[in-house]
């Protein structure tokens, strides 16, 4: 296959496809908003599956760096109420299948298994346009154009290329997350770097709903905090968030009565709370084939928060990039194998983040001795 494949979007899904595709020689441009690969924060902790990411990540020939990055121990899980009782936990004896690893140290690892320039950084895509005959035309804010006749949206969820196939939009689920950090917790905060213990922790109210903590352990003794409140946007709008006392005083209000230990990650953040509305886009999302362009990822199947969002991007790029490698001389034959496959595995994705569990749906999941990996 001679023609190149132009990827808008350097994440986990669009370099795993462009690192599919240069292993069999196809060449691929990756355009991103971002102007440098460290222009920001990646995101703290994965748990990387082993039916659907490090599948993925096996077709990339990247399995034995993917191991060097594990943070061994972290696949630990605890839950605990809101006076930081312990109601599970359960200890990482190694066996699981969700081996936990850094998002940024993940996709450092997918650019520099790239040849250099594959990335051309500071490009963000304002819009797309059809040409004729399977070929597309992107814009970027910076005042450059590229033609293409192989798009593929990687640009998550408000894709600039989706509107070449869909007329949907994300939808607010009426709850958002906000996120927040306390560095060197082991020793600066140890009776909160005890609760939340060796890996991830789940605390919340037994006798109320909408509202809970999730915690990952990372590197080097830092907490960081996703903590979900139901409530609509215009209430977080309320929220002076770019003064980082008053918004973190403001949250903890809704925590109200809470362990000191779990109040603490919000209140001993040394960067300032951060707010992610969460969207979805509709269930079994799927769009009729449009030559020449396609989507993955977030662009293609948003869901909420719950596990698999990185994992299925990385697999619908390698299954596309595997797709575009099975038939180099018929891209549509390509295109339409792929999103055969994509729209089954993005509803059921999405299915799982469809159910806001109750806190009691929550404790009764754990103490039955599941989990969901």
């Amino acid at each position: 296959m001679h023609t190149p494949v132009t990827i808008i979007g350097a994440g986990l899904g669009g370099l795993t496809l462009a690192r599919v595709l240069h292993l069999h020689g196809i060449p691929a441009t990756v355009y991103e908003a971002e102007p440098s690969p460290t222009a920001r924060s990646q995101g703290g902790m994965l748990d990387i599956h082993d039916r659907n990411g490090q599948l993925a990540l096996a077709a990339a020939g990247l399995m034995d760096e993917f191991r060097g990055l594990i943070l061994e121990g972290r696949q630990a899980i605890r839950l605990l109420d809101r006076n930081g009782t312990v109601l599970f936990d359960r200890a990482d004896d190694g066996t699981g299948g969700s081996p936990e690893v850094q998002r940024g140290e993940l996709r450092q690892l997918l650019l520099d298994s790239l040849p250099a320039g594959t990335v051309r950084w500071g490009h963000k895509a304002t819009g797309a346009r059809a040409l004729g005959e399977g070929r597309h035309e992107v814009t970027f804010a910076n005042g450059t154009t590229a033609v293409t006749s192989l798009l593929v949206g990687a640009d998550g969820a408000w894709s600039r290329v989706r509107p070449l196939l869909s007329t949907a939009t994300p939808e607010y689920v009426g709850r958002s997350v906000v996120e927040t950090s306390v560095y060197d917790a082991d020793t600066r905060h140890p009776a909160t770097a005890k609760a939340v213990g060796g890996g991830t922790l789940v605390a919340l109210d037994p006798d109320a709903d909408g509202k809970w903590f999730v915690v990952h352990r990372e590197r080097g003794g830092t907490l960081r905090n996703y903590l979900t409140l139901t409530k609509p946007q215009d209430w977080f709008a309320a929220i002076d968030f770019t003064d980082a006392a008053a918004a973190a005083a403001r949250i903890t209000e809704e925590f109200d009565g809470w362990a000191p230990e779990l109040i603490a990650l919000i209140t001993a953040g040394e960067t300032a709370p951060v707010l992610r509305p969460l969207h979805v886009l509709p269930a079994g999302h799927r769009w009729d084939r449009v030559p020449g362009v396609t989507l993955l990822g977030d662009a293609a199947h948003l869901s909420t928060p719950n596990g698999e969002g990185a994992n299925v991007a990385m697999q619908d790029g390698a299954e596309l990039g595997k797709a575009l490698v099975a038939h180099p001389e018929d891209i549509e034959t390509a295109l339409t194998a792929y999103e055969q496959a994509l729209f089954p595995r993005g509803a059921a994705a999405t299915a799982v983040a469809a159910h806001n569990p109750t806190s009691q749906e929550v404790i009764s999941f754990f103490t039955r001795g599941e989990r969901t990996e």
